[in-house]
């Protein structure tokens, strides 16, 4: 029997969530938000992915405060008028595709906010081009041509860990299954576990028990209010010499785990320009591998699985528990499908889809032949 085909429980204080495949749609941004509400884009994408055959779908990061956003075109979810757009349009996206779980990926993008979206150069914007104030853990800018950020203040460290929690209870309204915090690519988490962003010299900053404190503050505040399904997505390395590492991924993942987290999602990068990654297929799982041997939580692998027996293939070798594919899904929205195909396992999806199968792709589906009459 196909492991990636086949069901998976994720824990939680709520009672779990049991995935009916080991697939994961990664959060994706779409820089397509209006003021932080979803739009008919969202509706688009989320109802379009939510038939990929995936046992669950991520929605993109979506910021818990508005300086928080990485651009001005990001999703929020941070007051009434972001949570009932984000409502509206994801009800009717799930209403579409019931058979798959939603996990919404809560973030704040610390001094890597107010930047352009990818296509206009994603560089830091200036006030004049719409720009706002980024905070950080240091006065140090990503770039050394960029406006350093804010440093956070004591108080400004409650606030933000509080728009977490008040998000992550947005999220529970809205009826997703599973709460992912981003602790990766460069963002304000991020950006205080590695040192290479971080240089306070208060509590926060310095050793690593310091560094990694606020996360895990945050991380134990949103575990207090959401008894959901909840997670954390870390860069296991900064793939710079001096800056953040797996080891220390290592020992932060077991305070995580500890602390309650249910799964956690292993990329890497993104919290400095002078990062020197080795890319080739399948290149971080090693970083998920060595995490979830010290930790045994349910491991989540990402990044350039592109293949179905490759995916198997992981999970056959114990390396990860969940795949997750990103922009694989964006090119072939049915992924899942073929690799169901591919592997023998079986998928959901919505009937109206059914007719369009190749025959030798019928075995993969749950009734399939009725629909083909």
């Amino acid at each position: 029997m196909s492991l990636l085909f086949s069901p998976l429980t994720l824990p939680s204080p709520g009672g779990g969530l049991t995935l009916p495949n080991r697939l994961v749609v990664a959060p994706m941004c779409q820089y397509s938000a209006q003021n932080g509400c979803a739009t008919d884009w969202h509706l688009m994408h989320w109802g379009n992915l939510l038939n990929s055959g995936a046992a669950m779908f991520t929605i993109e990061a979506t910021a818990v405060l508005p300086e928080g956003r990485i651009t001005p075109n990001c999703l929020g979810l941070w007051d009434d008028r972001t949570e009932s757009a984000l409502a509206d349009h994801l009800q009717r996206a799930r209403a579409l595709a019931p058979h798959t779980a939603v996990c919404i990926q809560l973030s704040h993008a610390g001094r890597k906010a107010s930047s352009a979206v990818p296509w206009q150069g994603g560089q830091l914007l200036t006030p004049a081009q719409g720009g706002w104030e980024t905070f950080g853990p240091s006065s140090l800018p990503h770039l050394p041509t960029e406006t350093a950020p804010t440093t956070i203040s004591a108080a400004g460290l409650i606030e933000i860990r509080d728009a977490f929690v008040v998000a992550a209870q947005r999220a529970a309204r809205l009826g997703v299954e599973a709460v992912e915090l981003h602790c990766a690519h460069g963002y304000l988490l991020h950006q205080f576990l590695s040192p290479l962003a971080n240089q306070r010299s208060d509590a926060y900053g310095g050793s690593l028990e310091n560094r990694i404190r606020f996360p895990l503050e945050l991380f134990a505040a949103v575990r207090q209010a959401f008894d959901g399904v909840l997670g954390l997505r870390l860069s296991a390395t900064d793939w710079v010499e001096g800056g953040w590492d797996l080891p220390q991924s290592l020992e932060f993942s077991q305070r995580l785990q500890a602390a309650g987290c249910d799964f956690i999602h292993v990329s890497s990068g993104g919290v400095s320009p002078q990062q020197k990654i080795a890319l080739g297929a399948g290149y971080q799982v090693p970083l998920a591998k060595a995490i979830r041997a010290a930790t045994g939580m349910v491991t989540t692998s990402v990044g350039l699985i592109t293949q179905a027996q490759q995916a198997e293939g992981i999970l056959q070798a114990g390396d990860a528990d969940l795949i997750a594919l990103a922009r694989a899904f964006l090119y072939q929205p049915r992924w899942g499908w073929q690799a169901a195909a591919a592997l023998g396992g079986t998928v959901q999806a919505s009937p109206q889809y059914w007719r369009c199968l190749p025959r030798e792709a019928q075995t993969a589906f749950g009734k399939v032949s009725v629909a083909q009459r």
